[in-house]
């Protein structure tokens, strides 16, 4: 995956946090180090995206704007409000910049020169690459980094450990009472039986069951990270036996894999069907299993479809490098 050290690239979303760093995940992947650039289209424009054209007052040619040129050697973007940019960078630069869409844009695959998307979505084409996971910033220099100078606040907790990430409800899932009694109970188990929990939680973790996690936490002098200074996440997945993550993002899931440790999941109410998909995937490469208040044993090859992905990048890159 090597490219000049020249190369310029741009990574464009609206900001969204789990766009920007599968974006950011590949960028870094390729080597790297691109202008962050988020846009924020107005009504009515954002209601008619990824189909409609670019906010006016986000023209390449207005006061700050997010697209001003020059214009990047290669664009990576992700989600529904950006895919209009890429359209337009890609005119206004004449064909020069590569294009890369993470997702499906729903436009079609000719939206731009390389799209990707999860195994279990439907976009397929001669520029589209499908892999079972997700991009993500995991590697494995980090977890090695991580084991190695583990912070403080980890270092002295006594295996086995199990990193413990507790996402919420979303517009699928849903932690009902009844979820949150069971997942709870099922990590009451996991530590009562001598293994060490170590905690995140997300933004979107309702505060029922964020104070009951915290519950067990302190009952059994665990560790949970208290939204001060740094998460330690990268961390708490190095050091882990294994992983309890809840189904609601397969983001966290897909970064889990990285690991090669069991993942232990716990599936909250409602559900869909390319989440589904996802662990049924990673269940038959013997890295999911279901989340039944214990510690599993059992390493699998880390799963981790970013160089996949940067490859397929690096090759097309190339090829239209070579067209210009």
């Amino acid at each position: 995956m090597i490219l000049p050290a020249d190369t310029t690239s741009w990574v464009v979303t609206d900001g969204k946090i789990g766009d920007e760093g599968q974006c950011l995940a590949i960028a870094e992947a390729l080597g790297l180090t691109p202008s962050v650039r988020r846009v924020a289209p107005r009504a009515p424009f954002a209601w008619a995206m990824p189909y409609g054209p670019i906010d006016p007052r986000e023209a390449p040619s207005e006061p700050d704007s997010p697209i001003a040129p020059p214009f990047p050697d290669i664009l990576i973007a992700s989600g529904r409000r950006a895919i209009a940019y890429v359209r337009h960078v890609k005119r206004a630069s004449q064909g020069r910049t590569f294009t890369v869409i993470l997702k499906d844009p729903r436009t079609g695959a000719g939206a731009a020169d390389l799209v990707w998307v999860p195994a279990h979505d439907r976009l397929r084409g001669p520029n589209v690459i499908a892999t079972l996971t997700s991009p993500h910033r995991i590697t494995p220099e980090r977890l090695a980094a991580a084991r190695a100078a583990p912070p403080s606040c980890l270092a002295g907790l006594p295996g086995p450990r199990a990193a413990v990430l507790v996402g919420g409800n979303s517009r699928h899932h849903r932690f009902t009472a009844a979820d949150i009694a069971r997942f709870t109970s099922l990590l009451g188990e996991l530590a009562a039986s001598g293994v060490s929990l170590m905690v995140t939680l997300s933004r979107r973790t309702p505060q029922a069951l964020a104070d009951a996690v915290k519950e067990i936490v302190t009952r059994n002098a665990c560790y949970i990270w208290d939204g001060q200074g740094e998460n330690p996440y990268i961390a708490l997945l190095a050091l882990a036996d294994s992983v309890v993550a809840t189904a609601d993002s397969a983001n966290m899931v897909a970064e889990a894999a990285a690991t090669g440790v069991p993942i232990l999941v716990f599936e909250p109410s409602g559900g869909h069907r390319k989440i589904k998909a996802l662990l049924e995937g990673l269940t038959s490469a013997g890295a999911v299993r279901p989340f039944a208040g214990r510690l599993e044993v059992g390493a699998y090859l880390p799963l981790n479809s970013t160089v996949t992905i940067a490859d397929a990048i690096v090759t097309a890159y190339r090829r239209h490098r070579s067209h210009l």
